[in-house]
């Protein structure tokens, strides 16, 4: 195995790291800009308030 092989093989691997890293991030970009994903943020922000509205309630019934 030559210094070639070894150059060949490194630039194969650091090729395929960037690729990987292009694809991650398209993905994520595809996921976050979808409407799915919007809708369950949503979902999950009214959730989140609801629950918190509950708590309050709950310990103001607590000092009644």
């Amino acid at each position: 195995m030559g210094v070639g092989a070894g150059l060949s093989i490194f630039l194969y691997i650091v090729g395929l790291f960037i690729l990987y890293v292009v694809i991650e991030t398209a993905v994520r970009r595809g996921i976050d800009s979808s409407e799915t994903s919007r809708m369950l943020k949503k979902m999950l922000e009214e959730q989140m308030d609801k629950e918190k509205k509950y708590r309050i309630i709950r310990t103001l019934n607590l000092f009644v």
